[in-house]
Order: C-alpha cells, then structure tokens, then sequence
C-alpha cells in the first residue's frame, strides 16, 4: 500500500514542499522538451499529476499509463495535465508511445536524474541503484501549480512494485486542488 501524505493547502499552505524544476525529452503528446516550469504556467491548468516509473520493462507501470490514459478527458475536464517519466533513454521510452499513443507528456529521464531530485523510493540499497526494475519503486505527485509555483499537494510513495494510487484517487487528488479555487 503507498503511503500517502496530502498538503491540502497546496501553494497557500506554509508546510507546502516546492518542487525542482526540470526540462526533459518528451516522446509522448505535447511540447518536447517538456518544462515543468512552462506547464505549471498554463493558465487552463490548476494540478499536475508526475508519475515516476520504475523501469521500461515493468508491467504496472504500463497499465498504469493506459489507465490514466483511459480517463484522460477527466483529468483535462479538471484542470489537470498528467506527465509519465520513465528511467530510461528517449528511444526506449518511445517504444512506449508507438504502443500506446498516450495523449499526454511521457518523458525520457536516461540518468535518472529527475526521478532521484524527487526522491523517488528505491529500495535493495546499491543493488537497486543499479537496476531501476529491481530497485525503483512508483511515486505519483499531484502539484498545486494554481499560482503558477509547483508545489506538492499530494505525494504517493510506493512500497512496493504494484503500490500505486488508482485513476479514481488520482482524480480526486486533482479534484480537490481545483474545489480550492472554485474551478469545477
């Protein structure tokens, strides 16, 4: 089960987390290269949704993007914008996209660099550090970027390879950033 930490006050809160910025490769829909800080100033967005994979060859992680892709009119409909970031080189990662034409960001993170500034979980110590499938486990971060400054709302950590929130919590999560504001 992940554990779950919620600011509700997103940006407004005093306990509110910023977050790193980043720019990486995107295979996926939208601007390539994708920058957290240009999307978070798009004024028809109130939530970002980043999801941290483990690895290229991992299974949940892939149902996990054809789900959120599924459902991804919900999201927009809420003022949400969705980025997968996989631990892996842009052609690989792209392999992914050929596959599933998913319609939002999916970033290249080849070094990892983005997915450790995050303080993704990655368990088995050195071993793990070593092999994102063996160590890397999934982190959902649902941003408050409502003012224009991401900053954690609410954070996933996975325990596990297969803990990860469901569409619907993410949904929820993104919905109540956009009830604060009065947009849905």
């Amino acid at each position: 089960m992940t554990d779950t930490t919620s600011n509700p006050g997103g940006s407004a809160d005093p306990d509110s987390r910023p977050v790193p910025a980043f720019e990486l490769e995107n295979v996926g829909a939208g601007p390539d290269p994708f920058s957290l800080t240009e999307a978070a100033t798009d004024p028809a967005t109130d939530a970002i949704v980043l999801l941290f994979q483990r690895d290229y060859h991992c299974g949940n992680c892939r149902k996990q993007v054809q789900a959120v892709a599924d459902r991804y009119e919900a999201f927009r409909n809420s003022r949400a914008q969705v980025v997968s970031i996989v631990p892996e080189p842009a052609d690989r990662v792209a392999k992914w996209q050929a596959q599933y034409e998913l319609p939002f960001p999916l970033l290249a993170d080849p070094s990892a660099e983005v997915s450790d500034a995050y303080d993704q979980p990655v368990r088995f110590g050195v071993l793990g550090s070593l092999h994102d499938l063996v160590g890397r486990m999934p982190l959902a971060l649902d941003l408050d970027v409502r003012d224009g400054t991401p900053t954690v709302a609410v954070a996933h950590e996975g325990k596990l390879p297969a803990d990860r929130p469901s569409v619907d919590d993410l949904l929820a999560d993104v919905r109540s950033i956009a009830d604060l504001t009065g947009n849905l």
